[in-house]
């Protein structure tokens, strides 16, 4: 068995809302993490991203899922949701959310996840990036395609441009979910974080950063400071959100 620590933080940085949210849920077994990242105009953001994480977490919580692909259903289900709640004429008429969800089974060490949009998941082990998501995004289908370095990603003009995220039509909704071809080790690191960090920060910082981090909570702390210093020139900078966890070995009966 895995002993877990979690932290998290969400920051608003230059602007009026946040439209970031995050939350997280365990059981005897599992523990299921939600980051999503708003959007839609004059509040709708919010209402998205909160709605998106509270549904997800409601829904695994009632019938936990063992793989991906079970996930990817979650989070479709949630798409359908999250549209149904659309009402014309308020905030709520054309909202969207990225999102990307995470589980750990820490009793049989695996963990799967399944996102859409351009929220990530990056796993570490011994503080280097062992695997990440991809982008549902124009710039990463340029990078896919050969078009453009993967290291230009983050100054590209296009790079808020999303090819999917919940509150689309579900014949063209892209969910990608994953499952670890490796057993979670103690001493692993996850994250997840929206575009407002990973903008800012790249697998270089991450790494660095982990790696000086004696807990958690510090190393949430470092990364936000880390992003106000880096968007120190841009006052309406987006928000920035994230939620780590720490795996360690459990401790003896």
């Amino acid at each position: 068995m895995l002993a877990l620590e979690v932290a998290l933080m969400s920051d608003r940085g230059g602007r009026k809302y946040n439209e970031d949210a995050c939350g997280h849920w365990h059981s005897r077994q599992h523990l299921c993490c939600v980051l999503a990242d708003g959007a839609g105009g004059h509040g709708g953001g919010d209402i998205a991203s909160k709605l998106a994480v509270q549904e997800l977490i409601s829904r695994f919580s009632q019938q936990p899922s063992q793989q991906a692909a079970e996930l990817d259903r979650l989070l479709r289900v949630t798409n359908d949701v999250l549209i149904s709640q659309r009402v014309p004429g308020t905030p709520r008429q054309d909202m969207h959310s990225t999102v990307v969800c995470l589980v750990i089974d820490f009793i049989a060490h695996r963990a799967h996840w399944a996102h859409s949009g351009d929220s990530r998941m990056y796993w570490f082990r011994q503080g280097r990036v062992l695997a990440r998501t991809r982008d549902h995004s124009l710039v990463q289908g340029l990078v896919d395609s050969g078009l453009l370095a993967a290291e230009d990603i983050r100054t590209h003009p296009k790079r808020s441009e999303l090819r999917s995220a919940l509150g689309i039509a579900p014949e063209v909704l892209e969910v990608s979910a994953g499952e670890g071809g490796d057993e979670v080790q103690a001493g692993d690191v996850f994250l997840l974080c929206t575009d407002g960090l990973w903008e800012y920060l790249d697998d270089a910082v991450l790494e660095q950063t982990l790696l000086a981090s004696p807990n958690p909570g510090a190393w949430i702390g470092q990364l936000a400071s880390e992003v106000r210093l880096a968007a120190a020139h841009k006052s309406s900078h987006d928000n920035f959100s994230a939620l780590t966890v720490w795996t360690r070995p459990a401790p003896t009966a």
